[in-house]
């Protein structure tokens, strides 16, 4: 198949599982285009089946604001005519579901019909969703889809419960590749960070408040208090200097490393002992599968999707959203119980195996195949 996948080129969940599903596309032999305004971070470019269209949008001094999502959808269309595409796959409702049917109509009044599948990832519902004047355009483009999908089942039920979607959701789950966090060199992170023999607590997002980092901040403060540890914080966002400011009130600051926003994620997550996720919301959490596959245990909230990948008791610990207590407490158990915690990091990866790149791609082409014979009646 020939299959033009739309994202955010960023760093967040949405772009990042845009970008591993066509990567393992093309791998398997599709040819799979890439529409987007910047390179995707985890864009392969010695994969010769796998093609990036820029999508620029020029400085035009009549406008406030740049009309991204009309220079978008042209693009679509010419990627789609000069290099014969047979389905879209978008991926996060706005703009992308709404480019996608505005260029499918451009296409059709030249006979060219371009089924597009539209994937829900979460904040696009969980919180953009929820601003009433997205919501008729949201609905709209949901509606139009030939498909849709969302990588969790509680993503499905905020989608039906905020929008009045009238046409099937099947949830596929994000996936990771497996061998991407197996065998990282350890040894000069843990030189870099735990030269005692400290134990390692990480969190990585983009630092909105959605994902309360300053409780991450407070449960580390609370550990480091009985055991000696460090903070490993990856990623960057707003939240930033919130987060100083209160290392600093706690006095954790010399044991709080910032990071920044990192492409080889997984050697940081091979050397932690536990991952820490106390978001308001997740539609799914990916951070955590990813510190699941890397044997990493989970202390997190019990929101969203999470209790779907994160097993209480099994692969880690869930607590309601802000009892950093609780989370601490957790986190404690496991930390002070070498035997526990080995048991607890075995079960986060094979949790995290039922979620493989082997198990879910094939579900993506399935669905490819069943729209476009639909189409083709």
């Amino acid at each position: 198949m020939r299959i033009g996948i739309v994202c955010y080129p960023t760093f967040g969940g949405s772009g990042v599982v845009a970008t591993e599903l066509g990567k393992e596309l093309a791998l398997k032999g599709h040819q799979v285009h890439f529409i987007s305004y910047d390179l995707p971070v985890r864009f392969d470019k010695l994969l010769t089946n796998l093609h990036y269209h820029e999508v620029r949008v020029s400085d035009y001094p009549l406008f406030d604001y740049q009309p991204y999502e009309l220079v978008l959808a042209s693009r679509i269309v010419d990627v789609v005519k000069h290099e014969g595409l047979d389905i879209l796959h978008v991926h996060y409702a706005i703009p992308h579901a709404s480019a996608a049917y505005m260029a499918q109509q451009i296409l059709k009044t030249e006979g060219i019909y371009m089924p597009f599948v539209t994937t829900l990832h979460g904040t696009d519902i969980t919180l953009v969703g929820k601003d009433e004047s997205f919501e008729p355009d949201i609905t709209f483009a949901i509606n139009q889809s030939d498909a849709v999908t969302a990588v969790s089942d509680s993503l499905k039920a905020d989608t039906y419960k905020h929008f009045n979607v009238k046409r099937e959701i099947e949830v596929i789950p994000n996936f990771i590749d497996l061998k991407r966090y197996q065998g990282c060199s350890t040894d000069g992170v843990l030189k870099a960070f735990a030269p005692k023999g400290e134990r390692l607590l990480l969190h990585t997002s983009n630092f909105r408040p959605v994902k309360r980092v300053e409780d991450v901040v407070e449960v580390f403060s609370k550990v480091r208090k009985v055991i000696p540890s460090k903070l490993l914080l990856a990623g960057d966002g707003p939240e930033r200097p919130k987060i100083e400011a209160l290392c600093r009130k706690l006095g954790t600051c010399d044991d709080v490393h910032f990071l920044g926003k990192l492409k080889n994620i997984e050697e940081v997550y091979s050397v932690a002992d536990l991952f820490l996720l106390p978001s308001e919301t997740e539609s799914f959490g990916l951070a955590a599968l990813e510190a699941m596959a890397s044997r990493v245990p989970v202390i997190s909230s019990n929101t969203g999707g999470i209790p779907e990948i994160n097993e209480i008791g099994v692969t880690g610990f869930l607590s309601n959203v802000g009892d950093t207590d609780e989370m601490a407490a957790n986190a404690l158990k496991l930390l002070k119980d070498e035997a526990l915690l080995s048991k607890f990091r075995e079960a986060a990866y094979q949790k995290a195996k039922q979620f493989s790149e082997d198990s879910i791609i094939p579900i993506y082409e399935n669905l490819y195949e069943r729209v476009l014979a639909g189409v083709a009646k």
